[in-house]
Formats: structure tokens, C-alpha cells, sequence
């Protein structure tokens, strides 16, 4: 089975950083695509970013490209998000999920709410 657990929220200043982590389980192959989303109280999940991690290939919203950056370590089975110039508005519990057609993550994809596994989010606060 795959297995998704996002972790490394918290509570974070306007303008600061904050290292989210997406560690995978239970694939048995590479095949995958792993996408962030986030959801805000009262708001609709919203996709944020994904990456083909065989190839490396990232993708972002409009909302966040610049500012955030996502990454894998494949030895690790970790997907990373890097959120930098953190904003009020970024506050939300974060998700990872993974998508078993990898290049279903594409720019023009990448705010589609499409995932074949997920797992729990992290909450990200960010005070103003």
C-alpha cells in the first residue's frame, strides 16, 4: 500500500520560511507524480505544486511560484515543498498526495485536485 505523511508545519512570521516534507511509502515503482495541495479553514483544497520526481520536473501555481520551491530526495522517498516570503493567505493544512500517472503534473495541471493517494496534512500558521 502507499503510505503519504506530510510533516514539518508550523507557525511561522509573515515574510519567514518554513520546510515542508512528504514522505512516501509502499511504491513499487517511480512512476508517480506527487503533488502539494492546501486547504484554508473555510476554503477549498487548492493544488500548490507537483513533481515527477523520476525526472525532476516541478511545476507551481500562480500563487506561489517565486516564493515556494519543491523538490525530492529519491534515496529518501521524500518530496520536500520549501516555502520562502511566507504570506497570511499561505496559512492552511498542507497536503501531499501521489498520482499514479506522472505526467498528469504539468503547468497546466498542477492546480487540479487529482490524486490517487493521500495522506494527512500538516498545519501551516503564518502570523501577521
Amino acid at each position: 500500500d502507499v503510505q503519504l505523511q506530510a510533516s514539518g508545519g508550523g507557525l511561522v512570521q509573515a515574510g519567514g520560511s518554513l520546510r515542508l516534507s512528504c514522505a512516501a511509502a509502499g511504491f513499487t515503482s517511480d512512476n508517480y507524480a506527487i503533488r502539494w495541495y492546501r486547504q484554508a479553514p473555510g476554503k477549498e483544497r487548492e493544488g500548490v505544486s507537483c513533481i515527477i520526481p523520476k525526472i525532476g520536473f516541478t511545476y507551481y501555481s500562480h500563487s506561489v511560484k517565486g516564493r515556494f520551491t519543491i523538490s525530492r530526495d529519491n534515496a529518501k522517498n521524500t518530496v520536500y515543498l520549501q516555502m520562502n516570503s511566507l504570506k497570511p493567505e499561505d496559512a492552511a493544512v498542507y497536503y501531499c498526495a501521489a498520482d499514479r500517472a506522472p505526467w498528469s503534473c504539468t503547468g497546466a495541471t498542477v492546480t487540479s485536485l487529482v490524486g490517487d493517494y493521500w495522506g494527512k496534512g500538516t498545519l501551516v500558521t503564518v502570523s501577521s
